[in-house]
């Protein structure tokens, strides 16, 4: 009779090698050449780069019948699928395609709905409602776009695309009924049986989104902590969690990123990918409001003070940690948000609940002394000095949408900067002072709120003002970008997104 340790050894080295033998590629389960197309096809997941390259045959995917390379997961529910798509040459057929396909099972003639970029420009909602049946399409007006994003809603499924810079154009599908569990993944149709087409694929991202019903500051989900250059759009996902985390902070070394989570502050080290918590002594109850000083010396922090009926009070310590931040703001004269600090340390800038309404307050750092700098019943939020101190950069709604404005350090001059209909919110500006970034929320969103999960955009502007530029488009929203979040070289931003688990 073999012994309970052999039994183990056994058991542990079969289920090992049923683990090495199912690895995955990237986000992805497996890969197939769907219909058997005559060339075979592959796929490879650059890890670094967290890059897809995809080879793909076949003659078409049209009619009744499909014939292309498809790397594929699977997933029940609702999803938002996004990916940055880039074929690589002129192709031999101006019909190659390539983007993101969700079907119900890995044969040729399934019930499916795909988002597809043509080589010749063409951007098209392609689907099949029933199995053998035909394949139809509905038209985008964007032509040769190079970001596409696939959300299914229900029954419904929604095709965005956009070129890296502008705001997506939308298509909409209604009534497919598809399985509640499905296929979904990128693709390759050459749409030449003796050709292998190639495409790359970055910035890909699988998204379950937080149910409707959900209650903001109580139910939560997953994490990505992302840096993204800001001239190319390339974003890489550094770490993931199952909890809420916020608002990164780039500490001026560019050696770590600072955020919050669950009332305490983390550091992130950027080389070795530890992850420590900050010591804020006796501030544990931290909301995600806490900015670094100009030097990067001095951490504010804005703390739910139990003393205070546990209303956000400020605070500041050493960046490197402290057992006792030293309080700024006094006991009850209402709840104070940190945003910003004077290039001299001398001030600090924050959202204060005074009379019954959100203003922007420059508060002396010994005396405590508050200066009321702009007044209106709509709230005046995200205050942050620009580097010589002579101006400061807020959003404000009182316009009627949040916007973004400028204004003298006394508070004076106060001048408009954005002028759309989204909500702009959190002015970060860049330590070479030439650009804004900050996040739009969606259009019917209350301009006095900044929810969780939703679809946002960051955006850029010149520090001057001018038409802004969409960086990146994202699932997220409060916690993404609250603080200054730029690198010390003004070239790449931290930010969180948001996914629950699939």
């Amino acid at each position: 009779m073999k012994s309970p340790t052999y039994l183990f050894a056994f058991v542990f080295t079969f289920y090992c090698s049923i683990l090495q033998a199912q690895e995955t590629i990237g986000l992805f389960d497996n890969q197939i050449g769907i219909g058997n197309p005559n060339l075979t096809g592959s796929a490879r997941y650059n890890k670094n780069e967290q890059t897809y390259t995809i080879n793909g045959a076949g003659k078409n995917m049209w009619f009744n019948n499909d014939e292309f390379q498809y790397l594929w997961t699977t997933i029940q529910g609702d999803f938002i699928l996004r990916a940055t798509i880039n074929f690589k040459g002129k192709g031999k057929d101006p019909h190659r395609k390539a983007g993101w396909i969700i079907k119900n099972d890995l044969k040729s003639n399934t019930p499916h709905v795909n988002a597809s970029i043509h080589g010749d420009g063409l951007t098209s909602l392609q689907y099949r409602r029933i199995i053998d049946g035909p394949t139809e399409e509905i038209k985008s007006n964007d032509e040769s776009p190079t970001i596409i994003q696939l959300e299914r809603r229900g029954t419904t499924y929604i095709m965005s695309t956009a070129k890296f810079g502008e705001e997506f154009t939308h298509v909409e599908l209604n009534d497919v009924a598809l399985d509640e569990e499905v296929y979904i993944g990128l693709f390759v149709c050459s749409h030449n049986p003796k050709v292998l087409e190639t495409a790359t694929f970055s910035n890909v991202r699988i998204i379950k989104p937080m149910n409707n019903d959900f209650q903001q500051y109580q139910d939560y989900i997953g994490s990505n902590l992302e840096i993204m250059d800001v001239s190319t759009g390339h974003r890489t996902i550094i770490y993931k969690s199952a909890h809420s985390i916020q608002a990164p902070n780039w500490t001026v070394d560019g050696k770590r990123l600072i955020y919050n989570s669950k009332g305490l502050l983390y550091n992130y080290d950027l080389d070795t990918k530890a992850i420590s918590i900050l010591n804020t002594g006796f501030a544990t109850k931290n909301n995600n409001d806490h900015v670094l000083s100009f030097d990067g010396k001095l951490l504010g922090i804005s703390h739910h003070n139990p003393e205070d009926n546990n209303t956000s009070s400020i605070y500041y310590l050493s960046s490197e940690g402290s057992n006792e931040p030293k309080k700024v703001t006094k006991p009850g004269v209402g709840a104070s948000y940190l945003h910003g600090w004077s290039p001299n340390q001398k001030e600090m800038l924050f959202t204060g609940e005074r009379n019954g309404a959100y203003n922007i307050y420059s508060i002396n750092v010994k005396s405590s002394k508050e200066e009321q700098l702009t007044d209106f019943k709509t709230l005046d939020d995200g205050a942050e000095y620009g580097k010589n101190g002579k101006f400061i950069f807020f959003n404000s709604a009182r316009s009627g949408t949040m916007q973004l404005y400028r204004m003298k350090a006394n508070g004076k001059k106060q001048t408009h900067l954005t002028f759309d209909e989204y909500n702009d919110w959190f002015p970060h500006i860049s330590p070479d002072q030439k650009w804004i970034v900050f996040i739009s929320f969606p259009k019917d969103i209350d301009p006095g709120e900044h929810p969780f999960y939703k679809h946002c955009m960051l955006r850029i502007m010149p520090i001057n003002g001018g038409k802004p530029k969409v960086l990146a488009h994202i699932y997220g929203g409060q916690g993404s970008i609250n603080v200054p979040s730029w690198s010390p070289d003004s070239k790449s931003i931290a930010f969180i997104t948001n996914t629950d688990n699939y």
